[in-house]
């Protein structure tokens, strides 16, 4: 009897491959190509997908351009895409206005809500909540800002103003470059001069490089440094860095390569023998996976590659990811995900300092957010009962 034929569903994918953060993006592209290597090659599905790559080159035009292209002329229903918020909020009226899904890899700053977007990435109470309440607790409450001059960092640093002032803190300076500015030794000799006692950087790309490796050199020779911390450092990025001014650094994640489970062991693996045996994916690549994932697994369930019918599909999923158990919330369409803190090690690695003990529901406008609870913790107190899952806890 003849094989049946399977059908071939056109995915747009936007991502930019080249430009100021053309590396995370080519990560984000290779967990969508191993989700898509596996959905193809799978007998579970009956169907499969046909990605169509657009790379916008980091140019919100270009986003704008490439999405209505992928829309109008390739006519798709589902896009996988954009790292950046200025880039999602570029497309998202495309999207709504044609009654389209996007599915955002990308962990964000939050307070945004729409019916055609399914994000997978963390909202603020899976990775910049728990970054500052780790940074008022151990390591202080006075800290300085840098970072790219975009909606990402004026929103995470308001944020992040809110938890430290609560806790009796403040922000020493805050200092932002534009996206594409490169130029950050201005910023590095501000910091030798002030010595700040902690610093939190919201740069992308590299900028984001190059004030790592310049704070080095800066401060070669010095007893102590001020910790640097990140929700955006990744395990790629780490090796762009370089080898001694990559170690040290804290940073807030649903994911970290080094996460010791037989799905993420197994994901590893798969990822190397794609992208060879020295590259480690990172929260991006396993996001941007998760997306081709849970996608093709609501179609399934749907029959159907209709966006009502799918997005009411992917509410009713769990998948057991790399990271942990992940699932859509029909409140918000965010995800659960299992929020974590580490501090990256030689060889280009984290080593993972906490970990929450089950996945957290998200809360994308931070309507959970106690700040009289942080200001106990950061003096010392009994911190109140909170909703189960949202504390961390050592992982020993």
């Amino acid at each position: 009897m003849a094989k049946r034929r399977r059908e071939t569903i056109p995915l747009g994918v936007l991502y930019s491959l080249t430009g100021p953060y053309g590396l995370v993006g080519r990560e984000m592209l290779n967990g969508l190509t191993l989700a898509v290597d596996q959905i193809n090659a799978s007998s579970e599905f009956d169907f499969q997908f046909a990605p169509l790559v657009f790379d916008p080159g980091g140019d919100l035009q270009n986003y704008q351009e490439h999405c209505e292209s992928l829309i109008r002329d390739k006519g798709v229903r589902h896009i996988v895409g954009c790292y950046t918020s200025a880039s999602r909020k570029q497309v998202l009226p495309l999207i709504e206005r044609y009654d389209r899904l996007l599915w955002h890899s990308a962990r964000y700053e939050g307070f945004e809500n729409s019916d055609n977007v399914i994000y997978v990435g963390a909202a603020p109470n899976q990775h910049i909540v728990p970054l500052a309440r780790h940074m008022i607790e151990t390591l202080g409450n006075s800290v300085y800002c840098v970072g790219a001059n975009y909606l990402w960092t004026w929103e995470t640093h308001r944020v992040l103003q809110e938890i430290v002032t609560a806790a009796g803190g403040q922000i020493i300076a805050k200092r932002l470059v534009a996206l594409w500015d490169i130029e950050i030794d201005h910023i590095v000799r501000e910091i030798v001069e002030r010595r700040p006692p902690i610093i939190f950087n919201t740069l992308v790309g590299e900028a984001s490089y190059r004030f790592y490796r310049s704070l080095h050199r800066a401060l070669s020779g010095e007893p102590s440094r001020p910790p640097v911390l990140s929700c955006s450092l990744c395990e790629p990025e780490l090796r762009l860095i370089g080898p001694r001014a990559s170690v040290g650094h804290i940073t807030s994640s649903v994911y970290f390569a080094s996460i010791d489970t037989p799905e993420n062991r197994s994901f590893v693996r798969r990822y190397r023998e794609m992208f060879g045996s020295g590259n480690l994916p990172s929260v991006d690549a396993e996001a941007s996976y998760l997306c081709g994932l849970l996608l093709a697994r609501a179609i399934r369930r749907a029959g159907s590659t209709d966006v009502h019918s799918v997005r009411t599909a992917v509410w009713r999923d769990e998948l057991q990811a790399p990271q942990g158990m992940v699932k859509v919330d029909p409140e918000n369409n965010h995800c659960y995900l299992t929020p974590r803190l580490a501090r990256s090690r030689a060889g280009f690695s984290f080593e993972i300092l906490d970990a929450a003990a089950a996945p957290v529901k998200p809360d994308p406008y931070l309507t959970w957010l106690d700040l009289d609870d942080l200001a106990q913790r950061a003096q010392g107190q009994p911190a109140r009962r909170t909703e189960p899952g949202r504390d961390l806890r050592v992982v020993k």
